[in-house]
C-alpha cells in the first residue's frame, strides 16, 4: 500500500507522466485569469484552491519597500527559498541604489557617502555602477536636488519591479507563463512536424500535424518555350517573376499570376554562348545573366532590354556573379587571366579586387543577405572561401570531393554545398565557425553534371535538389532521408527553385527542354505552354 506521503506526493503531480507541479499550474492559470481581466474569477479560484499568486515573501517585500524599510527588504530576500548569490548580489544592489539615490534627493550627502562606501561598494558589483553613482553625488550637490513624495513612490514601483524580475520565478509567477509555455508546445509540434510549409492557424484542442499535401508535388505547368536544355532557373525575392536559362543561348522572364499559373515575359537575346548561371537583383528590378565561358550582362526585367555588358571573353571570363543587398552593386569571379574576386558598379566600373596566388578558382559564389559575408567555392579542389566584408577577414573550409554549386539561405543564417559524392552539406554563414557540417542529405544522384539545390518553404525548412535520374529530391531539416521525391521529367533535372513568397510553390529545370511548376493540393492543374 501507498503511504501517506506517497499518496500526497501523487496527488501534488499532474499529467500522465506526472511532470506537472500541481501548485504551480494552478497558479499560472490564476496568473492568466487575472491577465486576461477575470479578475472575479481568477480570485476565486486562490480562494477554492487555496493556492494564493503571490507568495508571502512578494507581499512583505512589496511593504517594506513602500515604507523603505531597507535592511527588513533584504532580510526577506534572504530567506526566499532558492535564491543564489549572484541574484542576492544584484537584489543588494537594487535596494541599496535606491536608498542612496533617495538620501542624495532628501539632501542628506554624508549618510548617502555612507551607503554608497559600505553598503554598495563591498558587494563586488562592476566598477563602473559604483563610480556613476559617486557621479550623481557630485552632480547632485552641485544643483541641490529634492526628491518629491510622488517620485518616490514611482521609484519605489519601480524598485519592486525590478526587484521581482532578479528573483526567483517562485516569489510571483512571471507575466504571459501559460501563454509561452503554450506557445513553446507548439513550436516544438512544428518543428517536429516534417511536413510544415504552409503558414497555418493553429487548432489548440488537438495535436499540430500537417500532410505531405503541404509540399509542392503536384505538376501544374510545363514550359517548352527553351530550344535545349536549360540549366538554371530562379524565382525573383517577391515572387512575382521566373527566371530560366539554356544552353540555347537564351534566358527567359516569366511572370507569375495570382492563380499559381506563370505566363512568358520576355525572352533575353544576345549571349552568343550557353547561360549557365542567373541572379535576380535584391529590389526584383534587374537580372545578370552569365555566359560559359562568355560575358556578364544585366537586363531590365521590365523591358528586357541588356543595360551592360560588363566583359568580353578575351580579357576578362566571369564564372560567377552574385547582387549586394542595396542592389546597386555586384561582386563578380573570374579565372581569365587570373584567379580574382572584384565588385563593380552597374555600369561595369571595377571597385575592389582580392586576387593573387591565395585565391582560388571560383566557381559560384555568393553574398548574405545582409552584405556582411562573401562566401565562394572552388569546384576543382573543394574549396570554400569565405570573407568578412568590408575588414577583409578571411577563412577556407576544405571538402573531400568535388563542390559543383552553392546557395544561401534567405535569413542568411546558413548555406548548402552540392557535392559530386551524391551529398549535399549544409553550413552555418560564420566566418568564425569551426569546420562543421551541420547536416547532410543523400538520396539523389550527381556525379556527372552541375546540379542546383535550394533552401524552400516558409522558414527555409527543406532543402530542394534536382538529380541526374530525373527526379527531384526534397528533404526536411534535420532529416538525412528525402521526405518528397518528385517524377515528370524525362532528363537530368538541374536546378530547382522555391518561391518564398509562395512556399506552395517550386519550379524545376531540366535537360529535357522544359521548366515545370509544382503546386502542393490534391488536385492538379494540367495545363501546358507551347
Amino acid at each position: 500500500m501507498e503511504s501517506n506521503d506517497e499518496i500526497e506526493s501523487r496527488l501534488s503531480r499532474l499529467g500522465s507522466k506526472g511532470l506537472i507541479d500541481r501548485s504551480q499550474f494552478v497558479k499560472i492559470i490564476i496568473q492568466s485569469l487575472y491577465s486576461l481581466g477575470f479578475h472575479r474569477a481568477a480570485s476565486s479560484l486562490e480562494s477554492e484552491s487555496g493556492f494564493r499568486l503571490d507568495s508571502t515573501e512578494h507581499d512583505s517585500l512589496l511593504f517594506d519597500i513602500m515604507c523603505g524599510r531597507w535592511e527588513c527588504c533584504l532580510s526577506t530576500i534572504n530567506s526566499v527559498p532558492g535564491i543564489d548569490s549572484s541574484s542576492l548580489v544584484s537584489a543588494s544592489y537594487l535596494i541599496w541604489r535606491e536608498h542612496f539615490l533617495e538620501l542624495i534627493g532628501s539632501g542628506c550627502f554624508l549618510p548617502a557617502i555612507e551607503v554608497l562606501c559600505k553598503r554598495i561598494s563591498p558587494l563586488g558589483v562592476e566598477r563602473c555602477r559604483v563610480h556613476r553613482l559617486a557621479q550623481c553625488l557630485i552632480c547632485c550637490e552641485v544643483v541641490g536636488q529634492t526628491g518629491t513624495v510622488g517620485s518616490t513612490v514611482q521609484r519605489r514601483i519601480s524598485l519592486f519591479l525590478d526587484l521581482i524580475e532578479v528573483l526567483p520565478p517562485g516569489v510571483r509567477v512571471p507575466s504571459g507563463r501559460l501563454e509561452k509555455l503554450v506557445e513553446t508546445a507548439i513550436l516544438n509540434q512544428i518543428t517536429s512536424c516534417q511536413y510544415h510549409n504552409l503558414p497555418k492557424d493553429v487548432n489548440l484542442f488537438e495535436d499540430h500535424n500537417c500532410c505531405s499535401e503541404q509540399i509542392p508535388s503536384i505538376c501544374s505547368q510545363v514550359l517548352f518555350e527553351h530550344k535545349n536544355e536549360v540549366w538554371f532557373v530562379q524565382f525573383s525575392h517577391n515572387g512575382r517573376y521566373l527566371a530560366s536559362s539554356s544552353s540555347d543561348c537564351t534566358a527567359i522572364v516569366w511572370t507569375v499570376e495570382n492563380d499559381d499559373t506563370v505566363a512568358y515575359k520576355h525572352c533575353l537575346v544576345g549571349h552568343k554562348k550557353p547561360i549557365s548561371f542567373l541572379s535576380w537583383s535584391p529590389d526584383d528590378t534587374m537580372l545578370l545573366t552569365c555566359g560559359t565561358p562568355e560575358t556578364l550582362k544585366l537586363w531590365d526585367v521590365k523591358t528586357g532590354t541588356c543595360l551592360t555588358t560588363f566583359s568580353d571573353s578575351e580579357t576578362c571570363i566571369i564564372s560567377s556573379c552574385a547582387w549586394f543587398p542595396n542592389s546597386d552593386k555586384v561582386l563578380c569571379a573570374s579565372s581569365v587571366p587570373e584567379n580574382r574576386i572584384f565588385t563593380c558598379d552597374l555600369a561595369g566600373n571595377e571597385l575592389d579586387a582580392w586576387k593573387g596566388e591565395r585565391i582560388p578558382k571560383i566557381s559560384d559564389l555568393v553574398v548574405s543577405p545582409d552584405g556582411r559575408l562573401l562566401i565562394g567555392t572552388c569546384s576543382e579542389n573543394g574549396f570554400i572561401w569565405l570573407c568578412e566584408f568590408p575588414s577583409g577577414k578571411e577563412r577556407m573550409i576544405q571538402e573531400e570531393n568535388s563542390i559543383t554549386s552553392l546557395s544561401v539561405s534567405r535569413d542568411g543564417q546558413f548555406f548548402i554545398v552540392n557535392l559530386n559524392s551524391e551529398e549535399i552539406h549544409l553550413r552555418k554563414v560564420d566566418v568564425d565557425m569551426d569546420d562543421g557540417v551541420d547536416d547532410v542529405f543523400k538520396g539523389h544522384r550527381q556525379g556527372k553534371y552541375v546540379i542546383r539545390s535550394c533552401f524552400g518553404g516558409s522558414c527555409c525548412s527543406f532543402v530542394a535538389s534536382g538529380s541526374e535520374d530525373s527526379k527531384i529530391y526534397i528533404w526536411r531539416r534535420k532529416c538525412k532521408t528525402p521526405i518528397k521525391i518528385l517524377t515528370g521529367h524525362s532528363m537530368t533535372v538541374n536546378s530547382v527553385t522555391w518561391n518564398h513568397a509562395k512556399p506552395h510553390m517550386l519550379a524545376s529545370a531540366s535537360d529535357d527542354h522544359t521548366v515545370r511548376i509544382w503546386i502542393s493540393g490534391t488536385t492538379p492543374t494540367k495545363q501546358e505552354t507551347k
